[in-house]
């Protein structure tokens, strides 16, 4: 029996589309090329943070954060940023009297910003805020704490299989991957995922299915 359910942020409740339009506006690169450096360094398993410094090489990723900050292009989320079932499945979850939490590699600003818009969930958290990032150890840990349920009792959900399947099994945590975004198209049928994730899904709505068995 699943109590709580623990999503990712990035290609499961949010769009990236975003992200890396806002990042290619401010490198002054296309943003098509940008889209296509970061499937090429997703394809390759790397962080797509490497993206950038393929678009400008010798890139201080964190100084040019900063500096988008500082002139008003940092971080920004609206409605139109969350997945069209985003609202409706989490609801629905809550309903059933499933604890939700949103937990992702994001910085404090973009716990901020999801905290704004006022998301059906139990809590909202983010790695910048806990001071620990997926897929370490101590990542889970923290799921483990807030979650006020057994490790199995808990589903973690995400599209990545290294930053969310593989660590969150290894902690004792349930898994399901979601084929959704670059991530979760690219290894939807890799044998490691199909061996690991205890469900596969393309859709969160499927997750009411999951906690109802």
């Amino acid at each position: 029996m699943i109590e709580t359910i623990v999503l990712d942020v990035g290609e499961t409740i949010t769009r990236d589309d975003r992200y890396w339009a806002s990042w290619a506006d401010w490198l002054g690169v296309p943003r098509h090329t940008l889209s296509a450096l970061v499937g090429a360094v997703v394809a390759q398993g790397h962080d797509n943070a490497e993206a950038l410094r393929l678009a400008r090489p010798g890139i201080d990723v964190a100084a040019e954060y900063h500096a988008r900050e500082a002139a008003g292009r940092g971080e920004y989320l609206a409605e139109d940023d969350l997945y069209d079932d985003v609202r409706p499945a989490l609801s629905a979850l809550r309903q059933s009297g499933i604890r939700v939490i949103i937990a992702g590699n994001q910085t404090p600003r973009v716990g901020e910003l999801l905290r704004d818009l006022d998301l059906p969930a139990d809590l909202i958290v983010t790695s910048g805020e806990w001071g620990v990032a997926k897929p370490q150890v101590e990542f889970f840990q923290r799921v483990r704490e807030v979650a006020h349920a057994a490790p199995r009792a808990t589903l973690y959900v995400g599209d990545h299989p290294a930053n969310d399947v593989m660590p969150a099994a290894a902690a004792g945590l349930r898994t399901a991957h979601l084929r959704r975004g670059p991530w979760g198209h690219l290894w939807a049928d890799d044998p490691g995922v199909v061996e690991t994730a205890d469900w596969r899904i393309d859709s969160l709505m499927e997750l009411t299915a999951i906690v109802g068995r």
